[in-house]
């Protein structure tokens, strides 16, 4: 039986999507199957991270309306046999969806896969909840931005409301020089704020945004830290990467400056 895990956010564009198809197929990389189930039905971008758009020929909506079989629904993500997508659609009415009806689903997919990652909508809304509850485990993205760090907060009560027990934070986009300049609040700061413990810390890496999740450069920060976090999420350690390493001592003093100029 999977580990159904859903990754949410308090603040939209904090990455949460990007972060979750690159760990789901970092997982697919070492051998475990994976299903990534995109439940953002109002602004599912999962399908696009993961470079399947042009592929997809069945939903979610069709699966619980009893259009197609699950199995018909699950598209292979290209650069992973293990990955595979279950997408959603920009045209489907999101209030349209039992909560029941999709617990069903994940229930059944759960029984193929190692591990179901579901994307859920930023926010505590409907929407939210309804993500929320087919889960057994979450993972809350934030930055160390202050307005993240909030909502992220709201976030968190709400799941402990909902009685998910299994809840840790990853923060993503950290910037070492600013943090070992002291113009932003550290991972470990965030933690202890949060009152909740870290799976891990991504830091801000262009690569990201250049590449598909699962292409990232072997040698690229991103990759390194995503390497980390699977590790951590697989073995339930708590290893972190060290983002503030290039920028401590002389040389390190030298790139923070060259970096904020």
């Amino acid at each position: 039986m999977a580990r159904k895990i859903v990754i949410t956010s308090g603040k939209g564009g904090v990455g949460k999507t990007s972060l979750l198809a690159n760990l789901g197929l970092r997982l697919a990389s070492v051998g475990k199957s994976v299903c990534l189930v995109d439940a953002d039905f109002g602004l599912n971008n999962l399908d696009m991270v993961t470079a399947c758009e042009n592929l997809v020929t069945y939903d979610v909506a069709d699966c619980i309306e009893g259009r197609c079989r699950p199995k018909q629904a699950l598209i292979q993500c290209k650069v992973s046999k293990n990955a595979y997508l279950l997408p959603s659609v920009h045209t489907f009415s999101r209030t349209e969806i039992p909560p029941d009806r999709l617990n069903q689903l994940i229930s059944g997919l759960a029984t193929s896969f190692d591990f179901v990652l579901i994307d859920c909508p930023a926010g505590v809304g409907e929407e939210f909840k309804k993500a929320i509850s087919s889960a057994d485990e979450a993972l809350v993205v934030t930055t160390p931005h202050l307005s993240a760090l909030r909502d992220a907060d709201k976030v968190l009560a709400s799941l402990r409301s909902m009685k998910i027990e299994k809840v840790k934070i990853i923060v993503n986009r950290v910037r070492g020089d600013l943090v070992v300049g002291g113009l932003a609040l550290s991972p470990e700061e965030i933690e202890s704020a949060l009152c909740t413990p870290l799976a891990g810390v991504v830091p801000d890496d262009d690569q990201v945004f250049l590449c598909n999740a699962g292409e990232l450069p072997p040698d690229s920060k991103a990759f390194k830290a995503f390497k980390i976090l699977a590790n951590n999420v697989l073995f339930n350690k708590r290893k972190i990467f060290d983002y503030s390493k290039d920028y401590l001592g002389f040389w390190g003093g030298i790139k923070r400056g060259l970096k904020n100029l």
